[in-house]
């Protein structure tokens, strides 16, 4: 009798249980990615780490992507995928630029990668709480693969052009720091997720993506790290230009009718307090 209780269950609830494999094994992928990372710095192997990170890079795009498409998508890949982020994206950088040139600045060294981490855990999770409500077209702050490269580029410059992470450390604490900050910031990045991969396109499109590659190929290290160093910069251009003052809001900080903590109820409260209190204000101003 229990058993058939339980398959009846288990029919009405109309879910298998299970991990869907295809998405959360470039998850994994990306995942094996940072880790490599992170041990081959250790074994001062830079160029192998930099490159393993931008390499989990193209596997966080693709997760993605392919759980879509498959419509695979699930709660636990999603999770999953974050975990994987903050130890590619947060952990792994952070020790490489650790391991290269922030150790030697002692404990600003490590306070400096340790920024970076905790921008990077935030800014996920500042995601992970406001993806329904995000404006799709841009990124809240800097997204934290564009912060990894960043750093993991600025590695992988010195290297190839034989750079003693010594001789540039507090560049590189600058660097670190900043890019930590920007992840936790308010200004606005293009996320191209608005681009229509399925129009069709020019041929003169294709000569330039082609060119692209050309251009990547000949220095990848220094034409990558150029490319994610102008992407960071244009947040914070793109973020002045588009409002006529700027406020402390603009750059850090959160509306507090906006927290994740607040349901739609309590937020309507809250706006609906604050009309109230405008209300009585032009009430006594008339008075």
């Amino acid at each position: 009798m229990g058993s058939e209780a339980e398959n009846k269950a288990s029919s009405n609830n109309g879910k298998r249980r299970g991990i869907y494999l295809l998405p959360n094994l470039f998850t994994t992928a990306g995942l094996f990615s940072g880790f490599f990372a992170i041990v081959s710095s250790m074994n001062e192997r830079y160029i192998e780490a930099a490159v393993a990170i931008f390499i989990a890079m193209i596997f966080d795009g693709i997760d993605g992507r392919v759980a879509r498409m498959t419509q695979t998508e699930s709660d636990f890949g999603a999770q999953y995928d974050s975990m994987a982020d903050i130890v590619s994206f947060g952990m792994a950088p952070a020790l490489v630029a650790y391991n290269w040139a922030l150790q030697d600045l002692g404990k600003i060294g490590w306070l400096a990668a340790f920024i970076f981490v905790a921008g990077g855990a935030l800014r996920l999770a500042r995601f992970n709480t406001n993806i329904a409500t995000n404006d799709k077209r841009f990124f809240q702050g800097l997204a934290i693969p564009s912060a990894a490269a960043l750093v993991a580029g600025m590695v992988w410059v010195g290297t190839e052009y034989q750079i003693s992470g010594k001789d540039v450390s507090w560049l590189a604490a600058l660097i670190t720091v900043c890019a930590g900050l920007l992840m936790v910031s308010n200004f606005r990045y293009h996320s191209f997720k608005d681009v229509n991969w399925k129009e069709r396109v020019s041929f003169l499109v294709i000569l330039i993506i082609v060119l692209a590659f050309v251009i990547v190929a000949t220095e990848p290290a220094l034409v990558l790290f150029a490319i994610f160093f102008l992407y960071t910069l244009s947040g914070p251009i793109l973020t002045v230009k588009s409002v006529k003052k700027l406020r402390l809001k603009h750059v850090v900080g959160d509306d507090y009718c906006d927290d994740a903590d607040f349901s739609e109820a309590e937020s309507g409260k809250a706006q609906s307090e604050k009309a109230a209190e405008n209300a009585d204000q032009q009430d006594k101003t008339k008075d």
